[in-house]
């Protein structure tokens, strides 16, 4: 992951230098690879970079296009990049570096908005238009990758973390009271809000305009992509479909396992990160797995359950994998809350605390770690979830 951060003043002022730079030092786990700043007036552009693809110098951020119209800071991974940019330069366009974001910034030169519906991948980004004085704001399709903005009085800010924005001086948390009952309510947050006021989250699927021509600009959010199911014009039979699930799925692993450096997979037990390690094994021989299981020994009743450590043990064996495994012990939640609440900034259902210590393992090995979360809702991992299939 890498880290995006930016900040305009409304009233003309120009930006401070150090404000960016805090900005960006809160950032600095998401990338530690690389720190980048880009300043013209009123508006600033900052980075933190992990570099995946293409290592070298010529993949820092914040990037600027062959003719200086647009800047980028950008965080994520496009995995049809290599299409794109066989286009591009069809086309006539020139790369100086290797990196998917370079791609990016030359499809939306090319392309305008447009070009968020031709991007395979997770991403957020900023892009500002120096002719136009025009910013743009995108999130992906699932909102994998996150994007906040802040605005209050004559600042405008965003970043990928909250706490980036926080850093600025001056900038007052004040708790949102109807974003607070919506979680006690949901357990969830299911609009744009945050717990703190005038801080939103960019919705998946969006994009922002922000028009710095205007007397008063406002960020203008419009929806790019939203689910389109609909029934087949003709019957299909079972195998069909079983066998588009399984091209669709080896498509989207394989393309997932493009980088420049070694990538690991969590390896839980279930379906989920079973399936993914099953099919990138194949590429990567002897792939490193990780695990978190549970001290068993005060356990007991359905407790016993909950630790999937034979079973990653067992896959590991068939896909001939590295495989490291942690335990963790009454206490280590506990012990963990204080950071992980640090790096999650606001509660969201599903989150726990061994996704961190699984986290902290793998990154002592490996910089890309593959994970099959989401896939148990999809495919029915759990009893409960095709229950009523049964009756």
């Amino acid at each position: 992951m890498c880290g995006i951060a930016g900040l305009i003043q409304l009233d003309s002022s120009p930006v401070a230098q150090v404000n960016l730079r805090r900005m960006t030092d809160a950032l600095a786990h998401r990338g530690p690879d690389g720190e980048g700043h880009w300043t013209e007036g009123n508006i600033g552009l900052g980075h933190r970079r992990l570099a995946i693809i293409d290592l070298s110098p010529l993949g820092h951020q914040p990037m600027i296009n062959a003719d200086h119209r647009f800047v980028i800071s950008y965080n994520g991974e496009i995995y049809n990049y290599r299409e794109l940019r066989a286009e591009l330069e069809a086309s006539g366009f020139w790369f100086r570096s290797a990196t998917d974001t370079e791609v990016v910034l030359n499809a939306l030169a090319a392309w305008g908005i447009e070009a968020l519906g031709r991007l395979n991948g997770m991403f957020a980004f900023a892009l500002w238009d120096r002719r136009e004085r025009r910013l743009l704001l995108a999130r992906d399709r699932y909102g994998i990758k996150p994007l906040y903005y802040y605005r209050q009085g004559a600042t405008f800010a965003f970043a990928s973390e909250q706490k980036a924005i926080l850093a600025i001086p001056g900038i007052e948390r004040r708790l949102d009271t109807p974003a607070l009952l919506e979680y006690f309510t949901f357990q969830n947050f299911f609009t744009e809000r945050t717990l703190l006021q005038d801080m939103r989250i960019l919705p998946a699927g969006h994009f922002g305009v922000l028009d710095c021509r205007e007397p008063h600009p406002q960020l203008q959010l419009t929806r790019y992509w939203d689910f389109h199911f609909h029934e087949p014009a003709s019957s299909i039979e079972v195998e069909e479909y079983r066998e588009e699930l399984s091209r669709l799925f080896h498509q989207a692993v394989n393309r997932q396992l493009v980088a420049d450096v070694e990538v690991g997979s969590y390896l839980s037990g279930g379906m989920d990160s079973g399936a993914i390690t099953a099919i990138a094994a194949r590429c990567y021989p002897y792939l490193k797995s990780f695990t978190c299981g549970f001290d068993l020994s005060s356990a007991s009743g359905i407790e016993l359950s909950f630790d999937e450590r034979l079973k990653a043990e067992a896959m590991s064996a068939r896909f001939r994998t590295e495989h490291y495994e942690m335990v963790l012990k009454a206490g280590d939640m506990e012990r963990v809350l204080p950071r992980l609440a640090w790096h999650l900034e606001e509660p969201r259902v599903g989150q726990s605390y061994p996704n961190y210590y699984a986290a902290r393992l793998a990154g002592k090995f490996v910089k890309v770690v593959m994970s099959g979360a989401g896939g148990d809702e999809l495919f029915g991992g759990y009893p409960w979830r095709c229950w009523s299939a049964r009756l």
